[in-house]
């Protein structure tokens, strides 16, 4: 406790983070708790949960609370999920409903253990909540489904209106930070989005100690696979038994990398040190 005490009085004056609140806030958290739901906002502790949760949107996490894979990143728990709860789809779309979420981003963990790994449910959680929520816009954040690509064009059919997979770090970093995913797998899955689909998104994090070049690099390597929409925020360890943060990045920098990939053809680039996936995620369906 003294240690994470101590880190969180290292942190710079710009990593500080407003205490979440408002009507808005407090209704989609006693929904959620209510439901017995997963959020990646709870469950990544997510320093934009109270701004996004404020504007109606929220990112749900399908599929357990136990993923498969023990990225050095992570803060969802790592083991032998669960078996898939059938009813899921049907108890999200429903909850989409009674918070009024105008931009509903769903992300899950990953599923090795499961032969499809996981799309069937992802399939169907697109579907029901598009049906019983005309309306709102559904953006999905999908796990690699260790690239085949008949997983991935079962989430396609089912109609979302932004495809978001992260490449989380650059390739030099991938082996260190990720556990069983390939930098050039992700790449391929975001390429087959691209090329099959609308908006193809990913994101990154900084201060894992990669350098101004390897940033520049991935960002070549997202356009070159179709990408158009970007997010770059500071990696934060969730706690001392996660990747120590090796630097963290200042606000100007984030601006100049923001400004480099606007330049380089990126259609959005959201980069500021809390930048998460789903950060204003409600404005990247125009991409």
């Amino acid at each position: 406790m003294a240690h994470e005490l101590k880190s969180r009085e290292r942190l710079p004056r710009w990593m500080k983070m407003k205490m979440p609140k408002g009507e808005s806030y407090s209704k989609v958290k006693n929904l959620v708790a209510e439901n017995g739901l997963h959020t990646i906002c709870t469950s990544g502790n997510c320093p934009n949960i109270g701004e996004c949760w404020g504007r109606g949107t929220a990112t749900f996490m399908i599929l357990g609370n136990i993923c498969t894979r023990r990225c050095k990143f992570c803060a969802v728990p790592s083991g032998r999920p669960l078996a898939p709860d059938l009813e899921e789809p049907k108890k999200l779309a429903e909850s989409v409903r009674i918070m009024g979420v105008k931009h509903c981003v769903i992300t899950s963990v990953d599923r090795d253990d499961l032969d499809d790994q996981g799309a069937g449910i992802w399939a169907e959680t697109i579907r029901e909540v598009k049906r019983v929520n005309p309306e709102t816009k559904i953006e999905v954040l999908i796990p690699d489904f260790r690239g085949k690509t008949e997983l991935i064009q079962q989430v396609i059919d089912a109609g979302p209106d932004v495809i978001s997979h992260n490449l989380e770090t650059t390739e030099r970093l991938t082996p260190f930070i990720r556990f069983a995913s390939k930098y050039r797998r992700s790449l391929d899955v975001l390429k087959y989005i691209s090329e099959n689909f609308r908006v193809a998104k990913s994101g990154i994090m900084l201060g894992l100690g990669e350098t101004y070049e390897d940033v520049l690099q991935t960002m070549d390597d997202l356009l070159d696979a179709g990408v158009k929409v970007m997010t770059i925020g500071q990696y934060l360890a969730p706690t001392t038994k996660h990747m120590p943060v090796e630097e963290y990045i200042t606000p100007e920098k984030f601006k100049e990398y923001r400004n480099i990939g606007i330049r380089k053809g990126f259609k959005f680039v959201e980069s500021s040190p809390l930048v998460r996936s789903s950060y204003r995620a409600e404005e990247h369906v125009n991409a």
